[in-house]
């Protein structure tokens, strides 16, 4: 069973609100993405799936928001949910790994899809896909399981992260502004231990220097 069958396998066989990613509300991401923007620019949502995050972006008055998933099911969900408002989403269906451009945007948000990417080669695609498609001085919000979160999500292997190691597989473009830590509870109140870093684009010319302070979130809202 390739990716695409996996997951709408999973949105075909399961409640939306049963899914071990499930959050009633989504308040970590939704906290990074108003700090990094907060004028309201273009934000995409990738893996957002049948996630209530669009609901709470649309609400929030962003100026372009789009949401990318692998299954159509699961955004199906989320644009029942959101009724006429979902006129209002880009909605791409497709594999991250498999497109080869998207939209500028200022911040691109990602929880819980990178950890599932254990070949290299799809995590450098990713990643140079997110280069391309960000503006320099956008935003990068990566939520991941921690060091000590689980092994295997939905009957897939994962890759565990925490700053140091998420850093490197970005590379020195992404300056790392913020990162935090919190435990989600699934729906069967098991908890799993995440990872969430804030990393600033930076210009092609310029290298972080060794040993310097990342900027802090008050720097973003400057």
């Amino acid at each position: 069973m390739d990716r695409h069958e996996h997951w709408n396998s999973i949105y075909q066989t399961k409640a939306v609100s049963d899914v071990s990613w499930f959050e009633s509300e989504p308040n970590t991401s939704l906290t990074l993405i108003t700090a990094a923007s907060p004028k309201r620019g273009s934000v995409i949502d990738v893996g957002g799936g049948a996630s209530r995050l669009v609901d709470r972006l649309v609400a929030a008055g962003f100026e372009s928001v789009t949401v990318l998933d692998i299954s159509e099911i699961a955004l199906e969900h989320a644009k029942a949910r959101l009724g006429v408002q979902a006129n209002q989403v880009r909605w791409i269906v497709g594999d991250i790994c498999q497109i080869a451009e998207l939209s500028r945007c200022d911040v691109w948000h990602d929880r819980a899809v990178f950890h599932f990417l254990t070949d290299p080669h799809d995590r450098r695609k990713y990643v140079d896909l997110v280069t391309r498609t960000l503006r320099v001085g956008g935003h990068l919000i990566m939520g991941t399981f921690a060091i000590d979160g689980p092994l295997k999500c939905s009957g897939q292997d994962v890759c565990r992260y925490d700053a140091r190691t998420l850093s490197h597989e970005l590379g020195p473009r992404f300056n790392l502004v913020r990162e935090l830590s919190y435990t989600h509870l699934t729906p069967t109140s098991k908890p799993q231990s995440y990872f969430f870093g804030l990393f600033e684009l930076l210009p092609q010319s310029i290298a972080p220097t060794i040993g310097s302070a990342p900027r802090t979130a008050e720097d973003l809202s400057a």
